[in-house]
């Protein structure tokens, strides 16, 4: 069924635009398969190839453009590089303005920062150029946290612990990650600061403290914590003050990712037998379970819109990745054949990264476009990613 975006490119422009007034642009009616067609024009200056080149792969990538021949495209995207800043340029077939801006910074942040800004003036969209992910690499036994932008460039080695480290969470600017490591025998929570390379251990309840999750203004961290006895939910500040406990019962709570909105944290559970999601208020109080139509549910992650919730389901032995719709109620299973595990919605809420055969995997929902993103370094697990 054809999913129409309209595209209000004249108000957005009526922002964006610096040297010149916004054309109108067209109405483009997008299906699950089709992306609107852009021609990518030369970009002057010394780093204009390179930047077009960024901003191409971003644009790919994002599901939404295609690139032809000016001819046959809708829009052409090209620009100047010069003096340490880029002026991106979209027009029309008829040479008319859509989309002017300067950008700062260094090539890359250029690139994506203007892809961010077409992608968003012809889709209404939020793009996810730019943004960081991390995981875990397994290497002779060791386990590490790794970093990369969201196409899997510019991959660095975070930890060298030379023991176990998991469960790493992207703070949403992408500038902090908590993670849980054994590095003083335990399973303690620590945050690093990506800038300066400071860390701090954070949560060292006696016990086990895993599953950190910050919350969307980066304020608050959700987490597992067994202090009480069995694992339970807990709310701390990023320097692991203010414990507050949001979950009592007899099961296990694990994996907690908060709404967009910050008012409700999605959890796993066994509480009442085997693992189902619930929802809770962030303040506390008693969790709702989820109705999913699955018997075996863990890892849930919320979209940035809200509107969705991504998780890992088990039937006859395998882990698959499936995704509720909160307001129909729906769950469809988005992967298939080998075991697919650790679902994390990137922040356009279209794409999703997980793993698969020790690879970390990249999911467009909508067109079932699959890209094998990181692999060689060793088998990979728990992806996180900023917003």
């Amino acid at each position: 069924m054809l999913r129409k975006i309209f595209l209000l490119a004249a108000s957005f422009c009526a922002a964006l635009t610096l040297t010149s007034p916004a054309a109108p642009a067209p109405t483009i009616v997008i299906s699950k398969s089709d992306s609107i067609s852009l021609a990518l024009a030369p970009m002057g200056g010394p780093n204009g190839p390179a930047i077009a080149k960024i901003v191409q792969g971003d644009l790919v990538l994002s599901g939404f453009f295609s690139f032809t021949d000016a001819g046959k495209a809708a829009m052409t995207v090209g620009g100047v590089a010069t003096g340490g800043s880029l002026q991106g340029k979209v027009t029309d077939r008829a040479g008319g303005n859509i989309l002017i801006r300067s950008y700062e910074g260094d090539a890359r942040q250029q690139a994506h920062a203007f892809a961010n800004d077409i992608i968003e003036t012809l889709t209404g969209n939020k793009g996810m150029a730019g943004s960081k992910i991390a995981f875990i690499a397994a290497r002779g036994g060791k386990k590490e946290v790794y970093t990369a932008d969201c196409d899997g460039s510019n991959r660095r080695q975070l930890t060298s612990d030379n023991s176990l480290s998991v469960a790493p969470s992207l703070s949403p600017d992408g500038r902090l990650i908590a993670y849980t490591s054994y590095l003083k025998g335990y399973a303690d929570i620590y945050v690093i600061d990506l800038g300066s390379g400071a860390r701090n251990r954070i949560v060292k309840f006696p016990g086990t403290n895993s599953g950190a999750a910050f919350s969307p203004d980066g304020s608050e961290i959700a987490c597992s914590a067994s202090r009480d006895g069995n694992p339970e939910l807990y709310v701390v500040a990023p320097d692991g003050s203010g414990a507050r406990r949001l979950t009592h019962t007899p099961g296990v709570e694990s994996s907690p990712s908060w709404s967009p909105d910050g008012r409700e944290i999605v959890y796993s559970s066994d509480n009442t037998g085997s693992p189902q999601l619930y929802r809770i208020s962030a303040g506390g109080g008693t969790g709702r379970i989820l109705s999913t139509g699955h018997g075996y549910c863990t890892k849930p992650n919320w979209s940035p819109d809200g509107k969705k919730i991504a998780f890992n389901i088990r039937e006859g032995g395998n882990f698959q990745v499936a995704v509720l719709d909160l307001a129909g109620g729906g769950t469809r299973v988005v992967t298939g054949g080998d075991e697919a595990r650790d679902p994390v919605w990137g922040p356009d809420s279209r794409h999703l990264l997980f793993t698969q055969g020790g690879n970390l995997m990249m999911l467009d929902v909508q067109t079932a476009r699959k890209i094998n993103l990181v692999n060689g370094i060793g088998s990979i697990s728990e992806p996180t990613w900023s917003r």
